[in-house]
């Protein structure tokens, strides 16, 4: 049984994704606990009313990085996770934090990496006129939003959006291919060679949508 911990800042909809994915297939794992930089964040009452361990790290408490992600480290470091999830954590990581976790930290990133690193993502593509969108789930390196890419979700970017829009289209996806990395990476079928991702056995590590967003 692989144990995960999550770590999220808001809402955690793409954490709640991964949830109800992980019960609803049965995944030989265990989200042992989800953990907030922030106090506030919603998705700590989901984990609660779904039976799931909460923790807080403030990291208005600490001042700087540095001492913030060894209190982070810690606390994770009680659960002896196998895989650390990223889920709309918002918080730039150092380093060495990254570097204990390599190979077993995922995030996922609302852009078709490289394209449109850093915040702003959906404005971006709008800005630079692009006619497809996105998201990547990728392992996690000290490079921000850099790293292996294990699988790509594409949306068609329509004439008339905004980004919040787009921001909801490309949301759907996100929710799609994040627990498919998950569960792939519980399954042991992720192997990092260089800068790919192997998934043995094969299948697609991309999704295009349609205009509603749903797989196709």
């Amino acid at each position: 049984m692989k144990k995960i911990v999550i770590l999220i800042s808001g809402r955690g909809s793409n954490m709640e994704a991964v949830v109800r994915a992980c019960a609803r297939e049965g995944w030989p794992a265990r989200i042992c606990v989800i953990i907030s930089n922030r106090p506030d964040a919603a998705g700590l009452g989901f984990a609660a009313a779904n039976g799931i361990e909460t923790k807080v790290v403030d990291h208005r408490q600490f001042d700087g990085r540095e001492s913030f992600d060894a209190a982070l480290e810690r606390e994770i470091d009680r659960f002896e996770p196998d895989l650390v999830v990223l889920a709309g954590f918002m918080r730039v990581l150092t380093d060495a934090f990254v570097e204990k976790y390599a190979g077993r930290m995922l995030n996922i990133h609302p852009s078709l990496l490289p394209c449109f690193p850093g915040l702003r993502t959906h404005q971006q593509a709008l800005d630079a006129g692009v006619r497809v969108h996105g998201a990547s789930v990728h392992f996690v390196t000290p490079t921000l939003d850099h790293g292996p890419i294990v699988a790509q979700g594409a949306v068609p970017v329509i004439a008339g959006d905004d980004a919040a829009a787009l921001a909801a289209r490309v949301l759907k996806v996100e929710h799609d291919i994040y627990p498919r990395a998950v569960r792939w990476f519980i399954e042991g079928r992720l192997s990092i060679e260089g800068e790919r991702v192997a998934l043995a056995p094969s299948e697609p590590q991309w999704l295009f949508a349609d205009i509603a967003g749903e797989g196709v």
